[in-house]
């Protein structure tokens, strides 16, 4: 035998708070950059596979490039989890693309440093991205690109210390 459910007044339905429309442009800017990493990232670890490296190991390799740094300095640079960034500076040194050195300035955070072998795998993945940015840049055009930069530097600054930065 079915029973019968009273009739009951629906949970209460609240339209979904509206942005401003600045908040939507803005949330529009969010969507087309995060599509933008993803597209950098495929692009990036293509770059870098003819040097048997990844964007992430890229990364890490420009990193210290000019001057040893800890994990955590590299880290805070990309604005990547130290954990993230200590695995692929361990799969570096273990593959001599850079070797861990003491570091003067602190007891137990070493510093990373490039070898030989990976500034020359750096040296290979820069001729080809400069071959990329320079197609890449000519089809864009130098001053929607200086725009585009001064727009993503006010937002890295407003969202670093925004109040839903945790």
């Amino acid at each position: 035998m079915a029973t019968k459910v009273p009739n009951r007044q629906d949970a209460v339905k609240t339209a979904p708070p509206v942005r401003t429309p600045v908040g939507d442009t803005f949330s529009e800017l969010v969507v087309q950059v995060s599509r933008l990493h993803g597209l950098l990232s495929a692009a990036g670890d293509s770059l870098a596979r003819p040097a048997g490296q990844t964007s992430a190991r890229w990364r890490v390799l420009a990193a210290v490039e000019d001057a040893p740094s800890t994990v955590a300095q590299i880290a805070r640079m990309w604005g990547l989890a130290r954990q993230s960034v200590q695995r692929v500076a361990d799969a570096l040194v273990d593959e001599r693309s850079c070797a861990y050195e003491e570091n003067p300035g602190h007891r137990r955070a070493q510093l990373l440093r490039i070898t030989p072998r990976g500034r020359r795998a750096l040296l290979t993945i820069q001729d080809a991205q400069r071959t990329w940015a320079d197609a890449l840049g000519e089809e864009i055009g130098e001053a929607d690109l200086r725009k585009a930069n001064v727009v993503l530097t006010s937002a890295i600054r407003a969202v670093s210390s925004g109040p839903a930065r945790g």
